[in-house]
C-alpha cells in the first residue's frame, strides 16, 4: 500500500437547481461509466484491452474525486490479488484536507500492518470480501464487507462458490467434491476459524469499528440444505461479544423484482417474513433505539419505503453518536443491500455539507455510483436481465430522504440552540410545505418527476421561503436554510441519475422487461420534463 494524494483542485460547492426547462449537469463519462457497468461485473483481473481502458479511467476519476477533499493511501489490489471484486486501487481516507495539506501528506496509519491485516482477514469472509473502510465521517470509518464464511470457503472446499452463486463465478469452477463425511469433519474443527476470524477481529479493531449492522434475513445462508455462509450473530464461540451487533433484516436483491413488477412504486410494498428460510430476528441494543421513536416490534409491516427510511435514520444516528467508534455494514455477498445503504449514507452526508464538501451533485453521483457500486462488483447485468432494479431503486429513493429528520446537522443543532419561541417550528413548517407540494411517492406523477426536480417553480421550497418565518425566530431560519440546500442537493442527484439512466441503461430494455414498460415511459416522460429530449420519441 502506497500513500497518494488527489490531483485535482477543490471545485466550487453544489451547483444552483435545475430548472424544467433545463438538463440536469452531467458528470463527464457518466454515460460511459454506466454502459460499461450494465455490460459487465467488474472483476479486477480483467482490467486490460478495451474495457480495461475504460475502467481505469473509471478508477482514476473515482481517486481524483476523493482527493478533492481528503487525503488518503491506497490499498494496492492490482488483477484482483486481495479481492476479485473490490477496485484495483482501494482508497484508504485518512483525515480531510486543504490543498496545502495534500502537498505536504503523511499518512497516519502503519500501512505494513494495515496491509498485512487485510491479507491475513480476507478469508475469514464470503469471497474474500474484507471489512473495508468506505467513508470517513468525523474521523470514523464506515466499512462494508461480505458476512463471514463458512467451513467449506475456509478450508477451500472450492464447490463453495459454485454451489452459492449457481455457477457464476468462474474463479471456483475447478472444484472438489464435498462429502458428509467432509462435512462433519470439518464443522467440528475450530482451529481455522479462530485464526482467520481472530484476524477479522484485529482488522476491525484497527478501523476502530464497533458497530456491525447484518442485513441478511436469515442466521447463515443454507444452499441444498448446507450452511454455506455464517454471520457474526450466531459465532459459537461468541468472538465478535465485544462489538455491538445488529441484526436488522432487509429483503434481498429478489425482492426488487416485485418492486419492478409493482411499476415501480415502493409504497405498500411489504416483504414476506413468513417464508421458510427467514430466521434472522430484528435485534437492536435498547441504547441504540430510545432516541428515534420508531416502534420497531413493527417492523414486519412496514413497507419498503419505511423500512428503509428507519433503517438508514438508524446508522444515521449511529455515526452521529458522541463516541469514536466507527460502523462495518454488510449482507451476504456486500453487493448488493450493501451498496445500497452505503450510498444512501454517503449521499445524505453529503447532502449535509459534511462529507465530500466539494463535490457538486453529478460529481458525487458518479463516485457513488463509480465505487459504491460498479468497482465493488454489482451485478447489474444480472439483476436487470432478472428484474431484480435495487440499483435503480436506491436512487429514486433518494426522494424519501429529503427532509430534516434525516439530517445529520440536526443532532448539533438541537444541542447548542435555545428553545423555539412560540412561532411556526420546523416540523409544522415542514409539513405544510409536503402537503402544498403535493405526491412525490410515485415515479408516475408529473409532479414528481418535474417539480421535484426544479427547486424554483411554483409550489415547491426555496430559500425565499425562509422570510415566512416569524421575527426573532433566526434559529429556525438557519433550520430552514440548511433543509432547502438538503432538498435542492438531494433532488439534483436523483435527477441526473434518472436523465443518465434513461439514456444508457432505462430506455432500452425497460419497455421490454416490464409488461406495462412502466419505467420506460416515466423515464421518458422524465426526460421530456427536464428538456433532454423533444416531443416526438426516439430511441436513446
Amino acid at each position: 500500500m502506497a500513500g497518494a494524494r488527489g490531483a485535482a483542485a477543490a471545485a466550487a460547492s453544489a451547483g444552483s437547481s435545475t430548472s424544467s426547462g433545463t438538463p440536469p449537469p452531467q458528470e463527464p463519462g457518466l454515460g460511459e461509466l454506466l454502459e460499461e457497468f450494465s455490460r459487465t461485473q467488474y472483476r479486477a483481473k480483467d482490467c486490460s484491452g478495451t474495457g480495461g481502458s475504460r475502467v481505469e479511467r473509471i478508477e482514476k476519476r473515482c481517486l481524483e474525486l476523493f482527493g478533492r477533499d481528503y487525503c488518503y493511501s491506497v490499498i494496492q489490489n492490482v488483477n484482483g490479488d486481495i479481492c476479485g471484486h473490490y477496485p484495483q486501487h482501494i482508497v484508504f481516507l485518512e483525515y480531510e484536507s486543504s490543498e496545502k495539506e495534500k502537498d505536504t501528506f503523511q499518512s497516519t496509519v502503519q500501512v505494513s500492518k494495515l496491509q498485512d491485516l487485510v491479507n491475513r482477514s480476507k478469508m475469514a469472509r464470503c469471497r474474500g470480501r474484507f471489512v473495508c473502510p468506505v467513508i470517513l465521517f468525523k474521523g470514523k470509518h464506515i466499512c462494508r464487507s461480505a458476512t463471514l464464511a463458512g467451513w467449506g470457503e475456509l478450508y477451500g472446499r472450492t464447490g463453495y462458490n459454485y454451489i452459492f452463486s449457481g455457477g457464476a463465478d468462474d474463479a471456483w469452477a475447478d472444484s472438489e467434491d464435498i462429502t458428509e463425511e467432509d462435512c462433519a469433519l470439518r464443522s467440528s474443527d475450530t482451529h481455522l476459524f479462530d485464526k482467520v476470524r481472530g484476524y477479522d477481529i484485529k482488522l476491525l479493531r484497527y478501523l476502530s469499528v464497533k458497530y456491525i449492522c447484518d442485513l441478511m434475513v436469515e442466521n447463515k445462508k443454507v444452499k441444498f440444505g448446507m450452511n454455506v455462509t455464517s454471520s457474526e450473530k450466531v459465532d459459537k464461540a461468541q468472538r465478535y461479544a465485544d462489538f455491538t451487533l445488529l441484526s436488522i433484516p432487509y429483503p434481498g436483491c429478489e425482492f426488487f423484482k416485485e418492486y419492478k413488477d409493482r411499476d415501480y412504486i415502493a409504497e405498500g410494498l411489504i416483504f414476506n417474513w413468513k417464508q421458510d428460510y427467514v430466521d434472522a430476528p430484528l435485534s437492536i441494543p435498547e441504547f441504540l433505539t430510545c432516541s428515534l421513536n420508531i416502534d420497531w416490534s413493527q417492523y414486519q409491516s412496514w413497507d419498503l419505503v419505511q423500512q428503509t427510511q428507519n433503517y438508514l435514520k438508524l446508522l444515521l444516528s449511529i455515526i452521529n453518536s458522541d463516541d469514536d467508534s466507527g460502523l462495518l455494514v454488510h449482507c451476504i455477498s456486500g453487493w448488493d443491500r450493501t451498496p445500497l445503504f452505503i450510498s444512501l449514507l454517503r449521499l445524505s452526508l453529503w447532502a449535509d455539507g459534511l462529507i465530500h464538501t466539494s463535490l457538486k451533485p453529478a460529481e458525487v453521483l458518479y463516485l457513488t455510483v463509480a465505487y459504491d457500486w460498479f468497482l465493488f462488483g454489482h451485478m447489474l447485468v444480472d439483476r436487470l436481465s432478472k428484474g431484480e432494479e435495487i440499483f435503480f431503486f436506491c436512487f429514486n429513493f433518494l426522494k424519501h430522504i429529503i427532509s430534516e429528520e434525516f439530517s445529520s446537522l440536526k443532532t448539533q443543532r438541537r444541542k447548542s440552540l435555545p428553545a423555539r419561541d412560540s412561532g411556526f417550528n420546523l416540523d409544522d413548517i415542514y409539513a405544510l410545505r409536503r402537503k402544498d407540494r403535493g405526491s412525490t411517492t410515485s415515479l408516475g406523477s408529473d409532479f414528481s418527476l418535474v417539480m421535484e426536480s426544479s427547486p424554483g417553480a411554483a409550489g415547491s421550497f426555496t430559500y425565499e421561503t425562509i422570510e415566512l418565518v416569524p421575527a426573532g425566530a433566526q434559529t429556525q431560519a438557519a433550520w430552514l436554510a440548511a433543509l432547502s440546500e438538503r432538498e435542492t442537493r438531494l433532488q439534483e442527484v436523483r435527477s441526473a441519475f434518472l436523465a443518465a439512466y434513461s439514456s444508457t441503461v432505462g430506455l432500452r430494455g425497460a419497455a421490454a422487461s416490464s409488461p406495462s414498460g412502466a419505467i420506460g415511459g416515466l423515464l421518458e416522460q422524465f426526460v421530456r420534463g427536464v428538456g433532454l429530449r423533444g416531443t416526438s420519441s426516439s430511441t436513446l
